[in-house]
């Protein structure tokens, strides 16, 4: 009996890998038709695609020229409603920062040649 639990536990986590596989190619599929580049992430797969969904949209959206502050606005709104306040959003083609970010709530990303920098912040009250 122990052998077939061996084999059984054997064929799971190979079906398991060809999922993973399956979902990996999947997702940079998406990626290539999003034209969407990831730079950092510690942030689950759907808000990411929901980040990456709303930066194109939001992009194809512009008359020609980048609106930074405009697409920047759009993430934070978009993520303040779907998941709360504190999300914060930078846009540019070149920025520097540092910032700490609340676990699962961080993305840095491209999308054509623009960069984008979302991430939440933990909301604590300001000692005194």
């Amino acid at each position: 009996m122990e052998g077939a639990e061996e084999e059984l536990e054997r064929r799971s986590k190979f079906l398991n890998s060809l999922i993973q596989k399956k979902k990996a190619v999947e997702q940079k599929d998406q990626h290539e038709h999003l034209n969407v580049r990831i730079r950092a992430a510690d942030m689950p797969l759907p808000l990411q695609n929901q980040a990456f969904r709303c930066a194109r949209d939001s992009l194809d959206s512009m008359p020609g020229k980048l609106d930074s502050k405009r697409l920047a606005l759009a993430l934070k709104k978009e993520f303040d409603s779907s998941y709360g306040p504190a999300w914060h959003c930078i846009v540019g083609t070149s920025f520097g920062s540092y910032v700490t970010h609340s676990l699962g709530g961080f993305l840095y990303f491209s999308i054509d040649k623009v960069y984008i920098l979302l991430f939440k912040t933990a909301v604590e009250p300001l000692d005194k």
